[in-house]
């Protein structure tokens, strides 16, 4: 995304864009990432299939998804299809594109919470664009690590103190749970430490950002893993690692294990 009005995508980007006019040979659109940009549809790429009238397959004021077929800066023209987009890369783009303006939008509430002008908003926003693929992912890191996602990428204190609280007020992460349940035991003298280490360490084990990982008694020797995460697989994978760890070191300190479910 960019604000300079002299600034063009480049072919191949999808682009999220807003269409302004509907004419018989296609559509006029404005590039919403593109500040002051146009772009045209021609009506032979409206559709994989005949299109015998335009106004059936876009409207003024829609928003689209659309891959950028030819740029000339020279003569302010974007070519542009909106049928050569799949659904899942219609999809993807367009969150993307929802999550850039909440990010903004995040930014300036942070803005008027430290009485700040335009300026200071334009160079956080520079940092983060420069940091991050989408300046969104740093809202939701902070939503676990804190103010640090931002210090670290020498934003001052007061702005991440701000940026922070606005994200953890506005932000809600949905996670995905999945849980085990592992029967462990240990006949030494020392075998519920055993346990206890065992199990310490199995929460110890390598897991993405975000990750969380709890484990319940359900009356021993019977122990209750859970494990939400942002991602199915990541929770999954780390329930594996999770409940490995813990049979592998009950059986390093003298017990057993085995994983019921």
């Amino acid at each position: 995304m960019s604000t300079s009005p002299v600034e063009y995508p480049e072919v191949g980007d999808l682009v999220v864009a807003t269409v302004t006019r509907v004419v018989d040979y296609g559509a006029y659109v404005k590039l919403d990432e593109y500040d002051g940009v146009e772009g045209l549809i021609h009506i032979s790429e409206i559709a994989s299939t005949y299109v015998k009238n335009i106004r059936v397959h876009v409207r003024e004021g829609q928003k689209l998804v659309l891959k950028v077929l030819r740029v000339n800066p020279q003569r302010f023209q974007v070519d542009l299809s909106l049928r050569r987009v799949t659904g899942r890369e219609k999809s993807d783009k367009m969150l993307e594109w929802k999550k850039v303006k909440k990010a903004d939008s995040l930014i300036k509430s942070a803005a008027e919470r430290l009485k700040v002008g335009n300026e200071d908003v334009d160079k956080i926003r520079g940092v983060l664009y420069e940091k991050f693929d989408n300046p969104y992912d740093a809202f939701e890191a902070t939503v676990d690590d804190g103010e640090e996602t931002f210090t670290k990428l020498g934003i001052a204190e007061d702005w991440a103190k701000a940026l922070t609280e606005v994200a953890r007020s506005k932000i809600r992460l949905e996670k995905a749970k999945v849980t085990g349940t592992v029967e462990l035991t240990c006949a030494k003298t020392a075998g519920v430490e055993a346990i206890r280490q065992a199990l310490h360490g199995a929460k110890k084990v390598k897991k993405s950002r975000g990750t969380t990982i709890k484990v319940y008694t359900l009356g021993s020797p019977k122990y209750r893993f859970e494990v939400r995460s942002k991602e199915i697989t990541d929770a999954q994978a780390t329930l594996n690692l999770a409940v490995q760890e813990a049979l592998s070191a009950i059986k390093g300190l003298g017990g057993e294990g085995r994983r019921l479910g």
